[in-house]
């Protein structure tokens, strides 16, 4: 499986991101420890793992402690050694995905703009995790369920929405 970690650190200076290697890492503490040293003094730390086009994975430290991990889906857990590293330990969230509701177009042309939800997604961890950056539980678990919705996506979104989006953005175009 091919994958992207996108390491993604908010310090005294704003946020900065880079991409993070995770080959030869053991288990998530080892990634925890990684994702440590891209800025050992960093308010925040997250780390957003593609893979596939597929799953995403978030990886958040606070002050370097409390590691928490949010899961898309369960399924990468079973398909990959990597999917098997970063979800080891986690479990069901909390609030389970509630169906999107069908929002009625206002207009025949929007009607193509309405994602359905993918009733296969099955989410694990910490949906939580983001809400004191400004991505609720619900909004995280929205975002993983929509059908077409890939995870480069996902992670373009929410990090437009916790304030670090160029940086992201920049760090693809670079790639």
């Amino acid at each position: 499986m091919s994958y992207v970690a996108t390491a993604v650190v908010r310090g005294k200076d704003g946020w900065a991101a880079s991409e993070m290697d995770l080959s030869g890492t053991a288990d998530i503490d080892d990634v925890a420890d990684r994702l440590r040293d891209v800025d050992p003094h960093a308010e925040v730390s997250l780390l957003f793992v593609e893979s596939d086009d597929v799953y995403l994975v978030i990886v958040r430290l606070d002050d370097g402690e409390d590691l928490r991990v949010f899961g898309s889906d369960s399924a990468f857990a079973q398909e990959s050694r990597l999917g098997a590293l970063l979800l080891a330990d986690v479990e069901t969230p909390v609030l389970e995905i509630e169906e999107v509701a069908t929002l009625e177009p206002e207009t025949e042309e929007e009607e193509d703009d309405v994602p359905a939800a993918d009733p296969d997604t099955d989410p694990v961890g910490d949906a939580d995790l983001l809400a004191d950056l400004g991505v609720s539980a619900h909004r995280l678990l929205e975002l993983c369920s929509r059908e077409g919705m890939l995870p480069a996506d996902i992670t373009a979104e929410v990090s437009q929405a916790i304030g670090c989006g160029d940086e992201v953005e920049e760090l693809r175009e670079a790639a």
